[in-house]
């Protein structure tokens, strides 16, 4: 019979979980197709396109509200068990409320690391498909910024008729090392080639060391060597880290396995280092989700109360979604360190839950 009533629990709270994620997908196709209608509507592409942009776009905002689904569907769940009398059977056979909660909690938290390991790759790859795909069809391609294998690239338009192809072998602190620049004018013909050791770019306004330049005069390259030279860009260090600062591209286990790789390819390790906290704590959060929904389904069993309780439950995950991304803002700002920013949300939240276990315990 425990069994029964455990894969009873289980399942009915999975499938809301799916209804949930499933209502989450719809509206966001609904409201992203138009994004996507809008941004093709000029370019020759094929009718379906925008459906299948919208489609691979979807499944990286699911798991950013993740925390939220899982409330809802907690919520949900508790609220038929407890409307339909099927919690005071589940009483009736031995399942307290605490036990109800830990199997839901604990649901949850092993679904978030099914979902990092095994879901969170695929939507990282749907992620860097759709931008890679959104930048080719861009009509404001004039400034590219990129990094591959062999270092960073970075075009920029200067006038109509001039443009710049800036090389760097890597980025270290606010530095770029080893890099090569090249003028060109009049459909792609070189005027103009700089060679640096390496270049603060902290500011608009590079800092080039060690540089040799090889000017054009009359169709002869004249060589020059300088200490330092001055070079404006519209591109500074915390602009380059901006453009790769989006966090659906890299999942999970590429963070964990190849850690030191993105480190080399110029990725900030503040940045990586908030990402990697974040994705560890999202199975946490998860379990506290849970937890709070069931402390507020479980504290009354009045039918007349689902209205409050709703917009209480609401109310109080919003709360919850601010103090989260006020801390991290504080994180970010060098207030307070990543890790503390990251876990102080998760530390608060499981203080409050586990009062409130205490106080369903008792009823």
């Amino acid at each position: 019979m425990n069994n029964i009533l455990f894969g009873y629990i289980l399942k009915n709270f999975l499938k809301n979980f799916f209804i949930v994620v499933l209502i989450i997908f719809c509206f966001g196709l609904i409201l992203n197709l138009f994004e996507e209608i809008e941004f093709f509507k000029n370019l020759d592409v094929n009718l379906f396109f925008p459906l299948i942009m919208t489609v691979i776009y979807i499944p990286s905002i699911i798991i950013k509200l993740l925390p939220f689904v899982i409330f809802i569907s907690s919520v949900w769940f508790m609220m038929k068990i407890r409307n339909n009398k099927d919690l005071l059977m589940l009483k009736t056979f031995g399942y307290s409320n605490i036990k109800i909660l830990f199997i839901l909690a604990f649901t949850s938290f092993f679904l978030g690391w099914l979902i990092l390991f095994f879901i969170n790759p695929l939507t990282s790859s749907f992620s860097k498909y759709y931008e890679i795909t959104k930048s080719n069809y861009s009509r404001d391609i004039d400034h590219l910024v990129t990094f591959n294998k062999n270092g960073l690239w970075i075009k920029e338009n200067l006038t109509s008729e001039r443009n710049r192809i800036i090389y760097a072998k890597k980025i270290e602190n606010q530095k770029l090392i080893d890099l090569q620049i090249f003028h060109l004018e009049d459909k792609n013909s070189l005027v103009e080639k700089i060679i640096a050791s390496e270049a603060d770019i902290n500011q608009n306004n590079w800092i080039l060391s060690n540089v040799v330049i090889y000017s054009k005069n009359d169709g002869i390259f004249i060589e020059s060597k300088k200490n330092s030279y001055l070079m404006s860009s519209i591109y500074n260090i915390e602009k380059i880290n901006t453009l790769f600062k989006n966090f659906d591209t890299i999942s999970f286990v590429d963070l964990i396995s190849n850690y030191d790789g993105f480190l080399k390819n110029g990725y900030s390790k503040k940045f990586l280092h908030q990402n990697l906290h974040m994705m560890l704590a999202m199975p946490f959060f998860l379990f506290l989700m849970t937890g709070l929904a069931s402390i507020f389904t479980m504290n009354n069993l009045r039918q007349s109360d689902n209205f409050r309780l709703i917009l209480t439950g609401l109310l109080t995950c919003l709360i919850t979604f601010y103090f989260k991304d006020l801390s991290l803002a504080l994180g970010q700002t060098g207030k307070i360190s990543i890790t503390l920013a990251v876990w102080s949300p998760i530390l608060a939240l499981g203080f409050f839950v586990f009062i409130g276990v205490l106080q369903i315990n008792e009823k």
